[in-house]
């Protein structure tokens, strides 16, 4: 009984972990995107899409993706506005 207890736990902490969009398809987190704005910055762009996908797939993802600022787009993304 112990051993289904730990086996969904350790399937539900691998699925929290590794379903969060941005985190698995938006690449490599620059250091940009996981600073705050500092006081009179303009605040960081979203991933529209991973956002979306997040909410709709599994919503906790979306808190994973925040926690580690993959959902925020890269820093390069405003150069081509």
């Amino acid at each position: 009984m112990r051993k289904k207890i730990f086996n969904v736990l350790a399937i539900i902490t691998i699925a929290t972990t590794l379903s969060s969009c941005a985190t698995v398809f938006g690449g490599p987190i620059s250091a940009c995107q996981r600073t705050k704005p500092a006081m009179g910055e303009p605040a960081r762009a979203v991933r529209g899409a991973a956002l979306v996908a997040d909410i709709l797939l599994f919503w906790p993802g979306a808190i994973v993706d925040f926690a580690t600022g993959a959902i925020y787009r890269p820093c390069d993304y405003r150069d081509y506005r």
